[in-house]
């Protein structure tokens, strides 16, 4: 194993990253110049970079050629390296480190990794290995690498303690640079503020997945966030972290509070891909990977009066 860094971090990433929704063809492989052209719209209402294959994204659905074909593909789309982050999280290490490494070396700003997700009740110190494993295994990479820890323990079933979190930052400074905290606990995620964010020398940022925490985050002096609804909403996300003390800002966090009751009746993912064929008119957004499950066309009917209802514009959100 690598020896401890011992020089300070670089900068983490600010704005609001879209954790993006991937486009899918009729046989269920990845629609390149679609997923490409939702990178650029997005970019083009102010998002700084996206984020493919996260939890809203269906990462763990694609295989390593699949998702390593998708970045190349971005890239060469016209989608700037430099702007993507991409989440190379696998349940076997091997494949994430094969996945970062491509990352890597095709210029992204930085990487998003959950610990392996497979085997449950593992201890804080097979959580470490795991992530030294794939941080060691960089080589001579690893100066390139900038990674992001990932929390989503009612997805993964392995959460991140703090002090799994603490002895990482203190054996890689300059690689790991933030924390998307995904718990959807407001307690949570301030506790993560305090720990990591009050002693600015750790240079450390604590993002959060549940939009209406990030006004409280945003005051704590987090500066964006990896966000599913920012597929559509990228501006009002944006002003909820970054203006948390605006005049509008409680009644923003009010209406996304609103949005999210409004898909509680329904699987995510499929939800949100349902809100992205309504809003483009392409209902080949409804498109998902088993284990998910594509709304109906019943569903897909009501989650469009539901939403009409609800109004969203492409010009201010």
């Amino acid at each position: 194993m690598t020896e401890p860094q011992n020089s300070a971090a670089p900068a983490a990433f600010r704005g609001i990253w879209p954790a993006l929704l991937t486009p899918l063809d009729a046989d269920l492989s990845i629609d390149h110049a679609k997923f490409a052209a939702h990178c650029k719209s997005l970019i083009a209402r102010g998002c700084p970079g996206v984020t493919p294959f996260g939890t809203t994204g269906e990462g763990p659905s694609f295989s390593m050629a699949e998702r390593k074909e998708a970045i190349d593909q971005l890239i060469h789309n016209g989608v700037p390296a430099s702007q993507i982050m991409v989440s190379t999280s696998c349940a076997a290490l091997p494949e994430t480190l094969e996945l970062t490494r491509h990352a890597v070396n095709a210029g992204v700003h930085g990487c998003l990794m959950l610990p392996p997700f497979f085997l449950k009740g593992v201890s804080d110190q097979g959580i470490i290995d795991s992530y030294r494993y794939v941080i060691d295994g960089m080589g001579s990479d690893l100066p390139k690498l900038k990674l992001y820890l990932y929390h989503i323990p009612q997805v993964t079933g392995v959460p991140l303690s703090h002090h799994v979190i603490a002895t990482l930052k203190k054996l890689y400074p300059q690689t790991i640079l933030g924390i998307k905290d995904s718990a959807c606990t407001t307690a949570h995620s301030v506790g993560l503020a305090e720990a990591f964010m009050k002693d600015l020398t750790l240079n450390m940022t604590v993002y959060v997945g549940f939009e209406p925490d990030l006004p409280e985050l945003g005051r704590r002096g987090s500066t964006g966030a990896i966000s599913g609804l920012a597929n559509f909403m990228p501006r009002v996300v944006n002003r909820l972290v970054t203006e948390p003390d605006a005049p509008a800002t409680p009644a923003e966090r009010e209406r996304i509070i609103q949005l999210l009751g409004l898909l509680e009746g329904y699987s995510l993912m499929p939800a949100l891909k349902g809100i992205m064929a309504m809003l483009t008119g392409d209902e080949a957004w409804l498109r998902v990977r088993a284990p998910l499950v594509a709304l109906t066309p019943e569903q897909f009917k009501a989650v469009k009066t539901t939403i009409s209802a609800f109004g969203i514009d492409s010009k201010s959100d």
